[in-house]
């Protein structure tokens, strides 16, 4: 046939042979692409996580690997194009040591030196009680409850190491504020010498402070 390759009619069998060939291959090349898209995703190299952050971190526990200040710590566990997680304390507000264009506060550094002490380098366990689970800023919005099962955020304002934030409603906002108000009526941690100069604009006319001694 002047040198062409014959071509051969193939059967009804072998055409359906090769008709699942190229729908197995089909099937192969999906089922890699979502285990890459997975992969991925727990990765955290995604804008937006295709799980959602409950279930990727609520009632899980990882390692704290950095304490930014008294409210902000990191964990490992890759976010995004982040190595790490960035969580932002829920239902507590610590004085800022490390805000662009803003002097560190009256017990900032007291602060972050304490929570640096009962979380660094230690393993704790996440929780998302809210529907909304980040902050403006994508830092995930948890409470951290230690290794005892103590609630950090708690812990923080009951020591006079920060405040109960009344700005973001959360579950347990009652209990943090009762734990405030203990906390300035033994003048523990920041309330020891706090003016009202020092506290954030939002709880100056909320809170009334003790009386100092000999005044």
């Amino acid at each position: 046939m002047g040198g062409r390759r014959q071509l051969t009619k193939l059967s009804a069998s072998q055409r359906r042979l090769r008709m699942l060939a190229r729908r197995l291959a089909w099937a192969g090349g999906i089922a890699l692409l979502l285990l890459v898209l997975a992969l991925a995703d727990r990765a955290g190299f995604f804008g937006r996580p295709l799980r959602s952050d409950r279930y990727r971190y609520d009632g899980k526990a990882f390692q704290v690997v950095r304490v930014v200040d008294g409210d902000t710590l990191d964990i490992a566990c890759p976010d995004r194009l982040r190595p790490t997680t960035r969580i932002r304390l829920l239902g507590v507000d610590t004085p800022e040591t490390v805000k662009p264009d803003t002097p560190v506060q009256h017990f900032g550094p007291e602060a972050t030196a304490y929570v640096r002490r009962q979380v660094l380098g230690k393993v704790v366990t996440i929780e998302l009680p809210e529907p909304r689970t980040r902050d403006r800023y994508g830092r995930l919005t948890a409470y951290v409850i230690l290794p005892d099962g103590r609630n950090l955020s708690e812990l923080i304002v009951a020591e006079g190491y920060g405040y109960a934030d009344p700005r973001f409603a959360h579950p347990l906002a009652r209990r943090f504020q009762r734990a405030q108000r203990q906390a300035i009526k033994l003048r523990r941690g920041l309330w020891k010498e706090a003016t009202a100069q020092d506290l954030p604009a939002y709880l100056r006319e909320k809170v009334k402070l003790p009386a100092r001694p000999g005044s």
